[in-house]
């Protein structure tokens, strides 16, 4: 019987394999990053990948909405590593007060604009982005207008259901919408990489991955994660991270890593989603289809 340090090991080799495979393949790779364990957890499997370098941007989405915290963390992580850092926003969307918050639009809508538009935009180029300058501290509008043809994303299978039916490389026509039906077979890890000109790539190397091997990583890794995951006395804790308007925390008095992988174990979660605290999800039927088909992440 494999022990979990095996286990973990396994998933490590094979995301490490998805990422260079990827950066071997794909022209104008970038990878997104949300500040969550997910995608922390991918970043940190790329820096291993490239023996501490990540040879590609990292891209953030800035609803203008995230908890402050995170923004904090983004920047003291991409500062500390040394970050290719960029950011795109929304900027008509937030000026013309079409959002959630404003009390214009409903949360879907809200998802659409500040998320599915922002990502979509920023990827094209067709929209400011802007990247952290090193020397200054400060972001500035980026003069790379390129697009970002491939872009590597912490979707994990067992997170919701829209997700299980991904691919660890999944094509989206040219404005980033997905097919569903229209996904290659991925048989004996063996992976589809030629695709015709045009086609946007998402590659997905945690897809096999579980919320408590996320865990069980950030614990055997040591990984820096934003204090947002742990009770802070509270009796409560974020579980899933995003805009603060539309994200509640649950119930929880773990204050560390282990607390949090012992209370995994416990199977106190087993009947709850993992983003059930994540109110766009309930308003999408219960999962994130209808905004994934159009590019939300």
């Amino acid at each position: 019987m494999k022990s979990n340090y095996d286990h973990l090991t396994e998933l490590e080799n094979q995301s490490v394999y998805i990422i260079r495979e990827a950066y071997s393949q794909f022209k104008n790779l970038a990878m997104l990053w949300s500040i969550g364990k997910d995608s922390t957890v991918l970043l940190w499997l790329t820096r291993k990948a490239f023996f501490g370098h990540v040879p590609f941007p990292l891209v953030h989405i800035d609803t203008s909405y995230k908890i402050p915290e995170m923004i904090e963390y983004r920047d003291k992580l991409a500062k500390e590593f040394k970050l290719n850092m960029v950011y795109g926003q929304n900027k008509e969307a937030l000026l013309s007060k079409q959002t959630y918050p404003d009390g214009n639009i409903d949360r879907i809508a809200c998802c659409k604009n500040l998320k599915s538009s922002a990502l979509r935009d920023t990827l094209s180029g067709t929209t400011d982005r802007y990247r952290l300058d090193h020397s200054s501290g400060n972001y500035k509008v980026d003069s790379n207008k390129e697009p970002y043809t491939g872009v590597i994303v912490g979707v994990r299978a067992d997170e919701e259901g829209s997700r299980s039916k991904e691919r660890y490389f999944s094509p989206r026509d040219k404005n980033n919408d997905w097919d569903v039906g229209d996904q290659p077979p991925e048989l004996w890890n063996q992976y589809k990489t030629d695709f015709a000109p045009g086609t946007h790539l998402r590659i997905h190397p945690l897809l096999d991955w579980t919320e408590l091997n996320i865990w069980e990583y950030i614990e055997r890794e040591n990984i820096p994660i934003v204090s947002l995951y742990f009770d802070r006395g509270e009796g409560k804790r974020y579980r899933s991270l995003g805009c603060h308007p539309c994200t509640s925390p649950v119930d929880s008095n773990a204050v560390n890593v282990k607390e949090i992988i012992e209370e995994l174990k416990s199977g106190k979660f087993s009947n709850i989603a993992e983003r059930s605290g994540r109110e766009q999800d309930k308003e999408d039927g219960g999962g994130l289809e209808s905004l994934r088909r159009e590019g939300y992440m």
